[in-house]
């Protein structure tokens, strides 16, 4: 069984063609730009959308923990929740979400195989992503394999941390990877990541050994790892690798942050801009 959060069709930015991508739960990186935040955690979750809601009481009703209550202010304290999803099922307003569901690989291989004609039309495919698809490789795994016999093209985006027989279940079962590099800088890697890059770069060692196309998928957020240096290095980082198609510049965007608020946590980087078409038109030029 996996963990699922999301299935987005007619996607044409996770590989080629008209696509579909799965989303899964749980990530053991914490990148501070994270615009998919519920995809950190690897288990189902509670949204709340405080804008939305009207004060009924009907979900400290539902709740058998506790969890909803009111006064001055609205609280709903996560510590006691087991995410049974009670609450959102008796929400008038949907203010409450459940985030995220358990479905079998097979089941979710019969959902997104009916969106074959749109892949055989466009040269599209199904994408695993995340989240960090490792973190839930047997079922990845078993998915991809399950794709690729019927013909479908298959794409993971990864972090690509994970032990290497980890890493090897999956992206052999792939037609191409979506290889996320944060930052080129070990201890600037660990700051903004919480993790050290060294099992990272292994993988995409191992991957080009074993022949598999891959795009280095590069996020470049204004202040933290804009520099000219770390451009520089993504470059000779794609030159390094036959199997390496490219960098993709993935600019910085806001389009995550309220996400942030539903979760019960604050976002850090409110405070910085989106960069201009001209300013990530510079970065691309850097590292064509």
């Amino acid at each position: 069984m996996g963990t699922i959060f999301n299935i987005q069709r007619y996607c044409t930015d996770d590989g080629p063609g008209i696509r579909t991508t799965v989303f899964l739960k749980g990530c053991p990186l914490r990148c501070a730009w994270c615009h998919n935040p519920e995809s950190q955690n690897p288990k189902i979750e509670i949204l709340l959308d405080s804008g939305r809601c009207i004060r009924c009481g009907k979900c400290a009703e539902a709740c058998e923990s506790n969890c909803h209550r009111f006064s001055k202010e609205r609280i709903f304290d996560r510590s006691h929740c087991t995410a049974c999803g009670k609450c959102a099922s008796v929400c008038p307003t949907g203010a409450l979400e459940v985030c995220g569901w358990e479905a079998s690989a097979e089941a979710v291989f019969a959902e997104v195989i009916r969106d074959r004609d749109f892949y055989e039309m466009s040269g599209g495919g199904v994408t695993i992503s995340g989240g960090e698809p490792l973190l839930q490789a047997q079922f990845t795994a078993s998915l991809l394999r399950m794709l690729r016999e019927n013909g479908i093209h298959t794409a993971i985006e990864t972090s690509g941390f994970a032990d290497e027989d980890t890493f090897l279940s999956a992206i052999t079962h792939c037609d191409l990877v979506l290889f996320d590099v944060k930052e080129t800088d070990e201890k600037k890697h660990l700051v903004y990541t919480g993790v050290l890059p060294e099992r990272i770069l292994r993988n995409m060692t191992l991957m080009d050994k074993n022949g598999i196309p891959f795009w280095i998928r590069a996020p470049i957020i204004p202040f933290l790892n804009d520099r000219p240096a770390h451009l520089d290095a993504l470059k000779q980082l794609s030159l390094r690798f036959d199997s390496c198609l490219g960098v993709e510049i993935m600019p910085y965007h806001h389009t995550g942050a309220h996400k942030y608020a539903r979760l019960g946590r604050a976002y850090t980087l409110s405070d910085i801009e989106a960069p201009s078409a001209e300013t990530v038109e510079i970065w691309k030029k850097r590292i064509k």
